[in-house]
């Protein structure tokens, strides 16, 4: 058995003898992602590629507990105008977020971007960082409290996809020239229409596969349009602190949907795959 969650922020309790960035009664976050410091893309700061990667809950023990022993490599200082739970919800999303549009993808002012799942914690965040840098913001969602969402969020343009035609709908938008970058995290369910939306030079970036990992793909397409499809995981060290430095300067922040305390830990997995949420759920000791 595994400990789930991958997201954290709470006070440290204790301290080893060799750790000098922290003291007992700190309030920090956790960085999610870790990495042997020692091969090759360690050593080139690009953590995200080792060669021995790994995310907290997802192939070692997690944060779905009470206490938790973590490297200080690992922990922030947790914002003062962010609550627990606020900080809680941040991590995970907010890095893998910022590494597909600004590290991947490379968004730039004026070019239109398309967000899946507008109300998941990762597009939350991802509407935020597309609106920072200032682009401009198509979100897709399934329901009139996640469409509510992102507008509040700054989405320019929100589409429910359970009762629109996608792909008319943004080429109306778009004049027909379809999108500049999609971002992607949802898989085979929606990466037909992904591409059919995805304009000339357009750059696709996907992190996920949760309605399935097999799609099809016209390569003529892909070489007439001179398009880009690219896989992002993660983000390195400097990303996570560079969407800190966003989240500190208060650009960015958390969107929490409901808490659950720990003993109601079931209720919160059904409430997620049921996917109820507008954001991030957090559970509480």
């Amino acid at each position: 058995p595994c400990i789930l969650g991958s997201d954290g922020s709470g006070t440290v309790k204790e301290i080893g003898s060799k750790v000098t960035s922290f003291k007992t009664g700190d309030e920090v976050l956790i960085q999610p992602l870790t990495y042997c410091r020692e091969c090759r893309f360690c050593k080139h700061g690009l953590e995200n590629y080792c060669e021995s990667w790994g995310i907290y809950g997802e192939n070692q023990n997690g944060t779905q507990c009470e206490f938790m022993v973590v490297d200080e490599d690992h922990l922030r200082s947790k914002p003062h105008h962010l609550s627990f739970e606020e900080a809680a919800g941040f991590p995970l999303v907010a890095q893998t977020a910022y590494n597909m549009l600004v590290r991947r993808a490379k968004i730039k002012q004026g070019e239109t971007v398309f967000i899946w799942g507008a109300g998941s914690g990762v597009g939350s965040i991802a509407i935020q960082i597309a609106k920072e840098k200032r682009c401009l913001v198509i979100a897709a969602g399934g329901s009139e409290e996640k469409l509510n969402l992102a507008q509040e969020l700054g989405a320019d343009k929100v589409l429910n996809y359970k009762l629109v035609d996608v792909k008319e709908e943004v080429n109306r938008v778009t004049d027909g020239g379809g999108v500049d970058v999609i971002f992607e995290h949802v898989g085979a369910k929606t990466w037909n229409t992904s591409l059919k939306i995805l304009g000339k030079g357009g750059r696709l970036v996907t992190c996920g596969a949760t309605t399935g990992a097999h799609v099809e793909i016209d390569i003529r397409h892909l070489f007439y349009k001179q398009q880009s499809i690219m896989g992002s995981t993660m983000g390195d060290v400097a990303a996570f602190d560079e969407v800190i430095q966003l989240l500190e300067e208060k650009k960015i922040w958390p969107v929490i949907d409901k808490v659950f305390p720990m003993k109601n830990i079931r209720d919160a997995h059904v409430y997620l795959e049921e996917s109820h949420q507008a954001g991030k759920v957090i559970l509480v000791p």
